[in-house]
């Protein structure tokens, strides 16, 4: 039942239930308090009143000397000021000396509790008298020489005193009624706010959300790590404390700060700039981790980031299998060209029976390969690498341009596939590149692959347009030949770098590139 209810209608209903039970002990607390402190003071009043008036040498003098006039005057003018419904004063035999009822001057009091009175006793007493049932306090007057001379009768009709009662609970009654109203506003305001607040889900589609996230998060293969404003991790996770478990750092990682773990990472320009890392390097104890982190930003105020972590290695080693995969199948779409080429113009012979010179053209074609394949595998031991050159050589080929291998050039069967790799992609980017500054002149790109038992050299040479600037062009990205391009380098130099190897460039501008790279073996 309760779950088709929503959290807002929740939290009015709260609050207005304890709002009213509240106000409804308070009204039992204090309601009868009230009525009867209104009693209590027009008890009081009228007993103040009696006791005055008794005292009042106006009354003395005209209970002695038959002065009723001014006991009349004097008697309404004081019940006007003191809120009573009459004040009466009656000699020592009873007889009214002043009432509201000016007829009723000088006839017996009426109501039969004026008997103690005139024995000389003060008392409180209810009853029936020319006004109706009414709460009236007697007080005796006595002369200066103690003689009782009459009394004084000062009192409220029962109809007025609940009048009073009845407007007390009114007044507090009104003060639930306002305690309720503000209850039920507040209420809604509240309900409202914290419905802003989440969005306007409800807790069960929050509970759903969180256990989304969570799993996210946790299948996650790459590894994600969530800051605060301090740059203090609030969230990371299995993929990310693996990442860094493996560089040898100790859990738990929530609660330190992200510059303590990766001491490298740009954090402030994100957290304090707002701006994004993009494939940022950061080393951990010799691991080296690809970053991405983007701030948090909240109606305009950065309050943390979130931060992507990769192995750099692992990274690397997938861009590289790739980029030689591309080269390979480059190549060998080159050789396969080149082939059919051959087939089309054999084809065209057999139909034109010249079989003569198709019988030429044949030993031609297989003299050439011969010679090539003998050239390069007698340099070039190791067969991927000569297969690769010959490959390029046959795309250079294709594109009117040319590729020869230096005769000085030796490499011995390295038996190393690593080594292999990393060499494919070192010499296939830079082929590629050298073949793309080099015009269709006729003269050619020159590869020289030279080994010994403790240095491995790789020299490109081209003769085409030359670079102003060899700053940055080992940057991932930059290149002046447009977009997406600039990996070539880059990838050159990460091989270059796995191998701990050294590059120098030398270049200039309209006459050519010269790229040695020298790799200890």
């Amino acid at each position: 039942m309760f779950q088709k209810i929503t959290l807002q209608a929740l939290i009015v209903m709260l609050v207005v239930v304890v709002v009213a039970a509240a106000l409804g002990v308070t009204n039992i607390l204090i309601a009868d308090d009230v009525a009867d402190s209104t009693r209590s003071k027009l008890t009081e009043t009228v007993t103040m009143t009696s006791r005055l008036m008794a005292q009042s040498s106006v009354v003395r003098e005209g209970l002695s000397e038959s002065g009723t006039r001014d006991i009349q005057q004097f008697a309404e003018k004081i019940r006007k000021q003191a809120g009573a419904d009459y004040i009466t004063v009656f000699d020592e035999n009873g007889i009214r000396k002043s009432h509201p009822n000016p007829a009723l001057i000088g006839k017996p009091f009426e109501g039969g509790d004026e008997g103690p009175v005139l024995r000389g006793q003060e008392h409180l007493s209810t009853a029936h008298g020319s006004l109706g049932v009414s709460v009236r306090y007697f007080t005796p007057v006595f002369s200066e020489t103690g003689e009782l001379i009459g009394a004084v009768a000062v009192g409220i009709t029962l109809e007025k005193i609940q009048e009073a009662v009845k407007e007390s609970r009114r007044i507090v009654y009104a003060g639930i009624a306002a305690g309720l109203t503000i209850g039920l506003a507040g209420a809604l305001f509240l309900g409202r706010r914290v419905r802003k607040v989440m969005f306007g889900l409800e807790p069960v589609e929050i509970a759903r959300l969180l256990e989304e996230r969570s799993i996210m998060l946790q299948s996650t293969y790459e590894g994600i790590v969530a800051v605060n404003r301090a740059g203090t991790i609030t969230l990371i996770n299995e993929a990310a404390a693996n990442l860094f478990q493996k560089s040898g750092l100790s859990e738990p990682f929530e609660g330190k700060k992200m510059c303590d773990i990766m001491p490298h990472i740009k954090m402030k320009q994100v957290l304090e700039e707002g701006k994004r890392l993009v494939d940022d390097d950061s080393e951990v104890n010799g691991s080296v981790f690809f970053i991405n982190s983007s701030p948090l930003i909240v109606k305009g105020k950065i309050i943390g980031a979130i931060t992507t972590v990769r192995d750099k290695t692992e990274v690397k080693k997938l861009a590289e299998r790739l980029s030689g995969t591309k080269l390979y199948a480059e190549a060998l779409r080159a050789q396969t060209h080149e082939f059919m080429n051959m087939l089309h113009v054999i084809l065209g012979m057999v139909h034109m029976k010249q079989y003569e010179a198709l019988s030429a053209y044949i030993q031609e074609i297989n003299i050439r390969y011969q010679d090539s394949i003998g050239y390069l595998s007698k340099r070039i031991q190791d067969p991927v690498i000569a297969g690769f050159l010959l490959a390029k050589i046959s795309f250079a080929r294709e594109q009117g341009k040319k590729v020869v291998l230096a005769e000085e050039s030796f490499l011995s069967d390295q038996k190393n596939s690593q080594l292999t790799h990393e060499l494919i992609t070192i010499l296939g980017n830079l082929i590629d590149n050298a073949l793309d500054a080099t015009k269709q002149d006729g003269r050619p790109v020159t590869v020289l692959i030279d080994s010994d038992e403790a240095l491995l050299t790789i020299e490109v040479k081209d003769h085409g347009t030359g670079m102003e600037s060899i700053k940055n062009i080992f940057k991932k990205g930059y290149s002046k030949k447009g977009k997406k391009r600039g990996y070539g380098l880059f990838l050159v130099n990460e091989s270059v770098r796995q191998l701990n190897g050294t590059i120098h460039v030398s270049s200039e501008k309209g006459k050519g590139t010269i790229i040695e790279i020298n790799i200890p073996i």
